[in-house]
């Protein structure tokens, strides 16, 4: 079971030590007690900003292998199966809500499940309330 959509946002908090709030680590705790779901997209996002982190000496090769492996641990689900056929959806939610397409991906995943969402990310915590979607931390 999932208890919220997981934006890579947060996730990257709990990687790189600079960037977790008390907020972000009671996230963190709510996830392994409860689950998250992410977009497919996510995996290879995290990834990016642990490479980018990583080539700008933020992290080491050792470092990011090592969250990797933390992060596959974690009860974090893919929806897999719906993204091929949400992307007309997410293309429509991106439109209107001046969204990415990644964006819009966990916008649209949070809507369709009914689950709050975990971010960071300013515009999208606006488009999430202006749509009605919960939005983690407060």
């Amino acid at each position: 079971m999932s208890s919220f959509v997981l934006d890579c946002s947060i996730a990257i908090c709990w990687c790189i030590e600079d960037e977790a709030t008390p907020q972000t680590d009671a996230l963190l705790e709510r996830l392994r007690d409860e689950g998250a779901i992410v977009p497919p997209l996510w995996y290879f996002e995290l990834g990016n900003v642990l490479l980018q982190a990583e080539r700008r000496g933020r992290l080491n090769a050792a470092q990011v292998s090592a969250r990797l492996g933390l992060i596959a641990e974690l009860p974090i689900s893919s929806d897999e199966g719906r993204a091929a056929r949400a992307l007309h959806e997410t293309l429509l939610l991106a439109r209107g809500e001046k969204l990415t397409l990644y964006d819009a991906a966990y916008l649209e995943l949070a809507m369709r499940r009914a689950l709050p969402i975990a971010t960071k990310d300013s515009a999208l915590r606006a488009a999430a309330l202006r749509v009605g979607v919960d939005v983690l931390p407060p």
